[in-house]
């Protein structure tokens, strides 16, 4: 499957032959101005951005689930010195 760039870059190719040695090349140029400024509009991210929240997310995770696991024996103890005073 092509990756959106890939899409993007194959169509400003074809359109660069389309007018390269055209008259048209104006109309290329108002066309990466409106393909820029449409992309500019959508949320996008860079690969780079993309792959540094994704390393933060595993990070995050791994931290969570240490605290999980911390908490749940924080959790038994408490439970554990609940019944031993009980007795």
């Amino acid at each position: 499957m092509k990756q959106p760039n890939d899409v993007f870059n194959d169509l400003q190719q074809k359109m660069s032959e389309l007018f390269k040695n055209s008259p048209a090349k104006d109309v290329e140029r108002n066309m990466k101005a409106m393909l820029s400024q449409g992309f500019s509009r959508l949320d996008l991210v860079t690969r780079e951005e993309f792959d540094t929240q994704t390393q933060v997310l595993v990070r995050t995770r791994a931290r969570l689930e240490e605290l999980e696991k911390r908490v749940a024996q924080l959790e038994q103890r408490l439970t554990n010195n609940g019944a031993t005073a009980q007795d």
